[in-house]
């Protein structure tokens, strides 16, 4: 079971749009210093909806093999069609990816029964780890905790990244699932919470920034030293609401860009983060001691 910080890690750029290898190289090299447990790549903060198969394939074999196996890597395979995102799975199992992170299909809305149907069928075809991705404010697509439990059940499905930043529903699924099911919070404001009432680590976007405190509340969280964690997530804690005030990642690329880990290349339709919204980032930045 992968427990702690799983920082869900950018997809670097070129100002065309064009990917940058040699910056991701970069990030996970200070990644697996400071102390990450987990990388996900070409999540949905890794820009995946506008990344082609070719470039989705390339991302998550290029993140394996600069990992080394010092960490695990889970392949963000998710997608709104079942075929691609077996396609998706099979070409992460074939790259050495330890996991797969499957988000619910996106845009079709499809009922509680066609998400356990169309998870059912990726993990009976594609034999790895495979971990379920509710994140019905962007998918328009809510996984229920009776259906998470039901594919609980199904082999190969290990988890789930519970992101609707309900700490009430996440626990429910703690209780309804067994203790081999791994819960892992995908909201970074209400992370901590989880993890202190059952859940085994997060999946964030904010561990791209300052993935050593993160990795720190994290480990004291899950030793059930929680004033200790707390502590550490109050110095942070703003910046789990300014990585945010636009859409995800816009704001955490524009951070790590002002951090100089990254240029600023972003995938349209998303741009660059709005100037309004700069110095306000920079302070929750300094405030966190990422600058």
């Amino acid at each position: 079971m992968i427990k702690g910080s799983i920082v869900a890690i950018v997809t670097p750029m070129h100002p065309d749009g064009s990917l940058d290898l040699a910056a991701m190289s970069r990030l996970l090299k200070w990644q697996v210093e400071e102390g990450t447990n987990a990388i996900v790549a070409v999540g949905t903060t890794g820009e995946s909806a506008t990344l082609d198969v070719n470039e989705h394939c390339e991302v998550i074999s290029h993140v394996v093999e600069q990992v080394g196996g010092r960490i695990p890597v889970i392949a963000g395979t998710g997608a709104n069609s079942t075929s691609e995102a077996i396609e998706l799975t099979e070409a992460a199992k074939k790259a050495g990816a330890d996991a797969c992170l499957l988000v619910t299909p996106y845009y079709n809305k499809p009922n509680q029964r066609g998400l356990i149907e169309h998870h059912r069928k990726i993990a009976e075809t594609v034999d790895i780890p495979q971990i379920l991705y509710n994140v019905p404010g962007r998918t328009a697509c809510d996984m229920l905790p009776d259906t998470i439990h039901t594919l609980s059940e199904v082999p190969n499905i290990v988890g789930v990244k519970e992101a609707t930043g309900n700490v009430a529903r996440g626990k429910e699924i703690l209780d309804l699932c067994s203790d081999d099911f791994a819960v892992y919070s995908g909201d970074d404001a209400t992370s901590l919470e989880l993890i202190l009432a059952g859940a085994v680590g997060t999946i964030s976007v904010t561990a791209n920034v300052v993935p050593g405190q993160l990795s720190e509340m994290c480990r004291l969280a899950l030793a059930g030293e929680a004033e200790a964690a707390r502590a550490v997530n109050e110095k942070i804690a703003a910046l789990h609401e300014l990585l945010f005030v636009e859409a995800n990642p816009m704001p955490v690329k524009w951070a790590l860009q002002e951090m100089g880990l990254i240029g600023p290349g972003i995938r349209l339709p998303l741009v660059e983060l709005d100037p309004k919204f700069h110095q306000v980032v920079r302070e929750g930045l300094h405030q966190a001691g990422a600058l």
